[in-house]
């Protein structure tokens, strides 16, 4: 469920982009010498000129009766922007290494590793999770082994426990890379534009990589794609909001949980209930890492009035959905969900059509919250 509409990648010599935060406009009359700046400071002047743009475009908003519609057909909306779209509206997140490093090669397992030195003593509990009437691992998910590279058949849950156990210990057959030592899963992955360069990149043989998305159109775009390796790779569809679907993997075994564009696409008063079922996926020490669109973003000022539908929250003319957010309010989620900050930062950037002589002022908010570790004795 891609919501990016669209992302801006400066790069530099040799095609690596740059961090942002690194090219500054010190001279205005150098502003068409590149397609975009970095950390843009805003005048009181502007920033009031937005606020009273969002107050404006506010005013009117959508019946209740479209908005029911909206929700109830949220997935036949994204799957309507995948068939008309395909894979050729987003382009491949190449920057991602620059600014999640955690995503990098041999980053990950060295992130790790250095995080339980500084905590010896520190159990880090396995596959694990709480057995629950109704949490089944559906008979036909299959294993994949990322290291040997075969299937293997996953039996029914219920042949391998019994139901006086009140913990379920998940075996190495019971869900898709359960073998890999290095688990990452992204929310909303749309046609695989942050899953593939993933994979291409990091060929490490004990990765899996999970990738979901409210529409059936896109995760079918990513499994025909010729760069799906489901010996690397388990897409699948779900619905961020339903509280009563279960992930196809268990509570503490992914090591980063990736949101892309995706929490802005659903109701703001269902975030917090999904960051909490996220960050209980997480392994202690697991990090979540979030790019989103921030209040008074282009986007949001460009709205008219009558497609808001509550504050900061618009919809768009193909009937897909998004808010915009604060720091404040997406430190809350996190926070509330039981995670520590590691960054929260907000990315101002100035993008240019230098042929068109055109400036747009971006607002985007990039975070970093890690997943506290557990004492042997902590549930």
């Amino acid at each position: 469920m891609a919501g990016s509409y669209p992302e801006g990648v400066p790069t530099v010599a040799g095609g690596k982009r740059q961090q942002f935060g690194t090219r500054f406009l010190s001279d205005p009359a150098r502003i068409f010498h590149h397609n975009a700046w970095d950390n843009v400071e805003w005048s009181e002047e502007q920033a009031a000129a937005a606020e009273r743009k969002v107050r404006e475009n506010s005013i009117q908003r959508v019946c209740q009766e479209k908005q029911v519609d909206y929700d109830i057909n949220a997935h036949k909306y994204w799957n309507d922007f995948y068939k008309i779209h395909e894979n050729g509206f987003f382009k491949d997140r190449h920057w991602l290494f620059t600014e999640f490093p955690e995503l990098a090669p041999s980053q990950n397992q060295n992130d790790m590793k250095d995080l339980l030195s500084e905590n010896k003593g520190i159990e880090v509990p396995e596959c694990r999770r709480e057995h629950r009437p109704g949490l089944i691992i559906e008979e036909q998910h299959q294993c994949y082994s990322n290291s040997l590279g075969h299937k293997t058949q996953a039996l029914p849950v219920e042949e391998n426990v019994t139901q006086k156990l009140s913990h379920l210990e998940i075996c190495a057959d019971e869900f898709p890379g359960s073998s890999a030592t290095y688990r990452i899963l992204e929310v909303g992955c749309g046609v695989g534009n942050t899953v593939f360069p993933i994979l291409q990149t990091n060929n490490d043989p004990r990765l899996f990589v999970y990738c979901c998305d409210f529409s059936s159109t896109a995760v079918e775009l990513v499994q025909t794609n010729s760069a799906y390796d489901p010996s690397r790779c388990y897409a699948f569809v779900h619905d961020l909001c339903d509280e009563d679907k279960s992930y196809p993997v268990p509570s503490n075994s992914l090591d980063v949980i990736i949101l892309i564009f995706v929490l802005s696409a659903i109701v703001p008063d269902k975030m917090q209930k999904a960051i909490n079922r996220l960050s209980r996926l997480l392994r202690p020490g697991g990090m979540m890492l979030l790019r989103d669109y921030g209040r008074y973003d282009m986007a949001q000022l460009r709205f008219k009035n009558g497609q808001c539908l509550s504050e900061n929250f618009y919809v768009r003319g193909d009937g897909t959905r998004v808010y915009f957010f604060t720091q404040d309010e997406l430190d809350t989620l996190f926070t509330t969900a039981g995670l520590e900050k590691v960054q929260n930062l907000v990315d101002r950037r100035l993008q240019v059509n230098r042929g068109k002589q055109l400036t747009m002022y971006r607002v985007w908010i990039q975070c970093k919250y890690r997943k506290p570790l557990l004492s042997n004795t902590g549930s």
